[in-house]
């Protein structure tokens, strides 16, 4: 497994970082762009403030706001497994067992966001994930603290504190960038003060089944 492009940073649970090949990452815009229009909405179960959430995969029950389907191919979703087999790998977490249960992608404008919130699939243990799939070059004007730009970026809470502890973390975002956190890891996207600005991202939630007492490293 290559994983030259791997990077991570601990607050108190372990996030990620992965770079997207490039076909994985023109494949899914690909397929976001060309079936915009028939895309299932993603809204009623999602938080986000976000006018366009649409999903490309579906493998949980079948529920009144969402039916089991598939937009993705067989090598996407088998690049996406990889990552995160690698993460539970990384993390010296065995035995486990994983399954894709959600895709979707988030299409941010002018003064969208998403507020802070967790994940959960057909479990509440598992991984989720921030895919960057374009990014608009001016987030807009920065109201005020112009040397921190936080405009459309993305925010991840820790779950450590005390003085000295890496508590929160703002990702620098470049496009094909792929972070992996769990399930219960906290985050949230700030708004963007351009309105011509387009920010899109996708998402990905795996299902683990995993013994904690098990996977404790002595």
């Amino acid at each position: 497994m290559d994983t030259s492009n791997f990077e991570f940073l601990w607050l108190g649970q372990c996030v990620c970082r992965y770079q997207v090949p490039w076909d994985v990452y023109q494949m899914i815009n690909n397929i976001y762009e060309r079936n915009l229009d028939k895309l299932p909405s993603a809204n009623k179960q999602l938080v986000g403030k976000i006018n366009n959430e649409h999903s490309l995969y579906y493998q949980g029950a079948d529920l009144t706001k969402m039916h089991r389907h598939n937009m993705l191919p067989k090598h996407v979703l088998q690049w996406f497994m990889s990552k995160f087999i690698h993460y539970l790998e990384f993390t010296k977490t065995s035995p486990y067992t994983l399954n894709i249960n959600s895709v979707w992608v988030n299409q941010m404008k002018v003064n969208e966001y998403n507020p802070v919130h967790v994940h959960q699939g057909t479990r509440y243990t598992g991984l989720s994930s921030v895919m960057f799939l374009k990014l608009p070059k001016d987030m807009g004007p920065e109201y005020s603290s112009t040397h921190i730009p936080m405009n459309g970026r993305l925010q991840i809470l820790g779950s450590v504190s005390g003085q000295f502890a890496k508590s929160d973390y703002s990702p620098p975002m470049n496009e094909r960038d792929f972070y992996i956190f769990p399930y219960d890891v906290r985050h949230c996207v700030y708004p963007m003060t351009n309105p011509q600005a387009t920010r899109r991202t996708l998402s990905c939630n795996v299902d683990v089944d995993y013994n904690p007492i098990a996977s404790r490293v002595v």
